[in-house]
C-alpha cells in the first residue's frame, strides 16, 4: 500500500482501535480503550485495555499493541508505523510511544472525554513537571554513583545496543 492510500486509510484504522474499545464494554478486561499498530497499511497488532484482566496498571490498549507489534515485528522501534488509539493516550502510554519511535499517532476521543467518564489523568500532568520531592508521591534519590557505574560499564561494553 502506497503512503498516499495509507494516508485514506486513516479513518478505518482508526475505527479498528475504537472498535476494540468496544469490546471491553461488556467484558471485564479493563477500560473501553483499544488501539491499532500499522505499518505500509497492514495491521500488525489491535489490542484492548487488559488492566483488570491482567491485574496490570500498565496494560493500556497502546502498551499491550505496542508490545504485540514489536514482538510480531522482531524490533523494540516502529519506525515506519502508525498508531491508532481510541483515545488520546495517556502520559505513560505517551512516553511508551515516544520510545517506540512511530510515525504518527491518530486518536479519536480526547482526554476531557476520558476524564468524563472517570479516566481522569490531570493529576499525572500536573505531577511531571514537579521536582521529585515535592510529587504526591515522594521519589528519594540514592546510591546514585553506583548507578552511574553501571551506566559506564554499558557504555564502555562492547555488546550495547542503543535505543
Amino acid at each position: 500500500m502506497t503512503k498516499e492510500s495509507q494516508k485514506d486509510n486513516h479513518p478505518h484504522f482508526l475505527r479498528l482501535a475504537i472498535e476494540a474499545a468496544g469490546t471491553n464494554i461488556a467484558g471485564t478486561r479493563g477500560g473501553p480503550f483499544g488501539a491499532a499498530v500499522v505499518k505500509e497499511g497492514e495491521v500488525i497488532a489491535i489490542a484492548c485495555n487488559q488492566v483488570v484482566q491482567d491485574n496490570d496498571p500498565t496494560a493500556h490498549a497502546e502498551i499491550v499493541a505496542i508490545r504485540e507489534a514489536c514482538r510480531k515485528l522482531g524490533t523494540f522501534q516502529l519506525d515506519d508505523c502508525i498508531i491508532y488509539a481510541s483515545c488520546e493516550p495517556c502520559p505513560m502510554c505517551l512516553g511508551a510511544i515516544y520510545w517506540a519511535r512511530p510515525q504518527a499517532i491518530y486518536y479519536a476521543a480526547h482526554r476531557e472525554d476520558a476524564a468524563a467518564i472517570g479516566f481522569d489523568d490531570a493529576h499525572i500532568y500536573q505531577q511531571i513537571p514537579l521536582p521529585p520531592k515535592r510529587r504526591s508521591i515522594p521519589a528519594i534519590n540514592m546510591l546514585r554513583q553506583e548507578a552511574i557505574a553501571v551506566f559506564r560499564a554499558w557504555e564502555a561494553s562492547g555488546s550495547r545496543i542503543p535505543y
